[in-house]
Order: C-alpha cells, then sequence, then structure tokens
C-alpha cells in the first residue's frame, strides 16, 4: 500500500515578512492554515521542519508533527528546499516509518486546501506520472508578450515569434507557472534524482484567486483580504 508523507518546512527566520510562518493570519498563525489542511487530508503522516522552537510548540499542538529540531546549516536564507525535504524523510524513516510519496506544502502558500492535497494524490495514484505540481495561469504576463533587453537597449522578443504579437489574451495560447501550493513526488525523485518535479509531472490547475505566495508584507495584506471572503467570511 501507497505510504504518503506530507512535509511542512517553517524555519524562524524570514526578511520579506519577520516571523511570518507565526504571524497571525484571520486569527491563526500563517503556518496552522498549512496544518490543519495537511491534516485533513488523505496524507499518512504530517510532519513540520523548523529550526524555531515557538514554531515547533505550534505544530506540537496539533500533534507530534515536530519531532525534531531542523539543522542550522538547513535553517539560512540560502538552504534549498530539497534539502530540507530529504532530511524530514530520512528522519522518519530512521526511525522505521517508509513512504513512498512526498508531499512538500509550503506554508507561505495558506490557501491550499485538503482537497487540494488529495486531488493532487488522486493524479499520482494513477501511476503514470513521478509528480503533480500545482500551476495557475499566468494571465497577463503571457510569454509571447515579454521581452529581453540586449547591446544595452534593443528590445527582443522573449519568444522568437519573428513579429510583435498584439493579440488580445484570450487569444494567446494557455500557459501556466508554478503556483508554489502543492508539490508531489515520488520518494525515488525526491532522494535519488534529487528532484521534486519529474521528467513525468502532472499539473494541478488551481484558480488564480486562491492563489497567494507571501513573499511580502503586500502578499500578507492579499492574502488577508482574499481569506477574509472565502474563509474567514
Amino acid at each position: 500500500m501507497t505510504r504518503t508523507l506530507g512535509v511542512v518546512p517553517a524555519r524562524g527566520g524570514s526578511k520579506g515578512v519577520p516571523r511570518k510562518n507565526l504571524r497571525p493570519l484571520c486569527g491563526k498563525p500563517l503556518i496552522a492554515w498549512t496544518i490543519e489542511a495537511a491534516l485533513s487530508s488523505r496524507l499518512d503522516r504530517v510532519v513540520v521542519s523548523s529550526d524555531d522552537d515557538e514554531i515547533i510548540d505550534v505544530a506540537n499542538r496539533y500533534g507530534e508533527l515536530a519531532p525534531f529540531s531542523r539543522p542550522a546549516e538547513l535553517a539560512t536564507d540560502d538552504a534549498r528546499t530539497l534539502p530540507v525535504v530529504q532530511h524530514a524523510l530520512r528522519f522518519v524513516e530512521a526511525a522505521g516509518d517508509r513512504f513512498d510519496v512526498i508531499v512538500l506544502l509550503q506554508p507561505t502558500t495558506p490557501m491550499r486546501r485538503a482537497a487540494d492535497i488529495d486531488a493532487g494524490l488522486e493524479k499520482m495514484s494513477r501511476g503514470d506520472c513521478d509528480s503533480v505540481v500545482t500551476v495557475v495561469d499566468v494571465g497577463a504576463h503571457h510569454p509571447f508578450r515579454m521581452k529581453r533587453v540586449v547591446d544595452g537597449d534593443l528590445l527582443i522578443n522573449y519568444v522568437d515569434q519573428g513579429f510583435e504579437d498584439m493579440r488580445p489574451r484570450q487569444e494567446l495560447p494557455p500557459v501556466y507557472i508554478r503556483e508554489g501550493s502543492l508539490y508531489i513526488a515520488t520518494r525515488e525523485l525526491v532522494m535519488e534524482r534529487g528532484t521534486l518535479v519529474g521528467d513525468r509531472a502532472r499539473a494541478l490547475i488551481v484558480d488564480p484567486e486562491r492563489t497567494v505566495n507571501i513573499d511580502t508584507e503586500a502578499d500578507f495584506l492579499r492574502a488577508e483580504s482574499l481569506m477574509t471572503e472565502c474563509t474567514c467570511g
């Protein structure tokens, strides 16, 4: 039987929004929204990876979700997410708990629902992919309209079409960008190939109205507005 592990990375430091993982959002710490969605989903186990005692305390109020303290070298501003996920998996597996599918759940995307997690797991269960990633339509920022500047100020198309594409946005082919709220991958992909997005990735398309990734104060204010309308109101 396939076993699934959800990993919530939440370090104490943050430049854009100080202590953002603990900052109240609609009456709860930011990290609580991700924890609650994960616990309400079909995930077999959820762990929170943090270097911060206060975050660990919040996580453990929901159960034994933070069984370790993340090493300092994995909690710097430059630390990448993949080694954090690998460290969490090694820890729980060292205690005898083996998993087949790993789910990265970043707390900076609080509008993710349990239903989204389950929809991603359902895609993985079909067996025709090695990963599932949430994506959102790029909207007005379509690559056919993007430019590069070379030789100081020479403007050229980012996507070489040989002409200036002036079509209305509605006539352009759909293009998506990674949305960030959900990365699902096989254990082999994470531990052996060292990535969360494989060669056979499936897309889980997310509504732009439920998309927010908190990196700045402006992002936090937008999240409060969206979640007041969708969740708290």
